[in-house]
């Protein structure tokens, strides 16, 4: 076989050939790849993930820290917008995604026209494009184990903040025109990783100055319980649990989700790990009766124990932070975020909890928009955005 060192040096000479901006890495760093949010690789990108709005959008690799504190490759985006920067350099937006799948392919910087995550990816890419239009940088971090190797640890709070920060370093990298100052954002899965990055421990070199989290992600664990009771409506929980289970595996390789289903529902959650995004899994589980996904008597309790260690509750934010919840979602509910927004207040009292009628979990982000951009704008004035504790 061909040594690490060897096969970077081949990519890095097709790169080179082909006129693109590449250093030359493996695909998997370890602890000796630097610190974190150095810049591995990066080139022009012209697929649907690249942003209208935007000068350039490049795909990047960099380093960062993933579970248990090892040092990983992470893929993403940067997007910079048209023009001169402003005095003090391109703000940023660095975006946690919503839930898109735990395979490479669901990964938002390989989003194509017709990949299999971009019912998706297309709203977000248009929310995305706004920002960039007002004169943000956007970033985006596919997170740990999307688009590099090893498997994606779905909601795996302490991992996605460490990828939403660190594409902030490379991204300076990228474009020395890009900031420091950032402001996080995202939706659903990436709601939670917003709320674990507001509570992240502050950085020097990159200054995090407000988060915007949109239906943020809770109550994983019941996802399982109430697909395993046959719930009504269950049935729309169902490819969120073999997301669940394939990301509670990377986490601890040591739990075997395989073991709790029946064989019909074993080979669906196979296809999560190398081809079916959310879409797919969802096509894929419909024909399964919903008594027929777990086995027997399957123990659920090292699944909950796991999720139950992820959720946002008793997170102590550090910076204002604006919570968006669609009044029709039925993936996040209502009474589940204003609970959370209840909790969070306890400890941290800038926070603005705004509710958009009729609004569904997708429709929730659009529908934000505005009142996300103003709440960033008012950060960046200097003021104070109000309260809702």
């Amino acid at each position: 076989m061909r040594s690490a060192r060897g096969r970077a040096t081949a990519i890095a000479a097709v790169a080179a050939a082909a006129g693109l901006a590449v250093t030359a890495v493996p695909a998997h760093a370890h602890a000796d790849a630097g610190h974190r949010g150095r810049l591995l690789t990066s080139r022009p990108l012209h697929t649907a993930a690249a942003l209208p709005s935007a000068s350039v959008t490049r795909s990047i690799g960099y380093v960062s820290e993933g579970v248990g504190g090892r040092r990983i490759t992470v893929t993403g985006t940067v997007a910079v917008p048209k023009g001169k920067a402003p005095r003090g350099r391109w703000p940023v937006i660095s975006w946690a995604h919503g839930t898109t799948g735990t395979a490479d392919v669901c990964a938002p910087s390989r989003d194509t026209a017709t990949g299999p995550a971009h019912d998706y990816l297309s709203i977000t890419e248009g929310f995305l494009d706004k920002w960039v239009a007002h004169g943000f940088a956007v970033v985006q971090t596919d997170y740990e184990g999307m688009g590099t190797p090893d498997g994606h640890p779905y909601m795996n709070g302490a991992s996605e903040a460490n990828t939403v920060i660190d594409i902030v370093r490379a991204a300076h990298s990228v474009d020395p025109h890009i900031g420091r100052n950032f402001y996080v954002a995202g939706h659903s899965q990436g709601g939670q990783a917003t709320l674990y990055t507001a509570a992240a421990k502050r950085a020097k070199d990159v200054r995090l100055k407000g988060a915007v989290s949109i239906a943020p992600g809770s109550h994983m664990a019941e996802t399982a319980q109430y697909v395993q009771a046959g719930y009504p409506g269950a049935e729309a929980a169902l490819p969120f649990l073999f997301v669940l289970l394939n990301g509670a595996k990377a986490a601890n390789p040591s739990f075997q989700p395989e073991s709790l289903l029946t064989d019909r529902a074993a080979k669906v959650l196979a296809s999560g790990q190398t081809t079916a995004c959310l879409a797919q899994l969802r096509e894929a589980g419909a024909s399964i009766p919903l008594s027929q996904v777990f086995r027997p008597a399957a123990d659920l309790t090292e699944f909950e124990k796991y999720f139950d260690s992820q959720e946002a509750t008793g997170l102590d934010l550090r910076v204002p932070t604006l919570v968006a919840q669609g009044s029709a979602d039925t993936a996040v509910s209502p009474a589940a975020t204003t609970a959370l927004v209840a909790d969070l207040c306890k400890r941290y009292p800038a926070i603005t909890y705004r509710e958009y009628p009729g609004a569904d979990h997708r429709a929730s982000i659009n529908a934000s928009f505005d009142d996300a951009l103003t709440f960033v704008q008012t950060l960046q004035s200097g003021r104070t955005p109000p309260t809702t504790c």
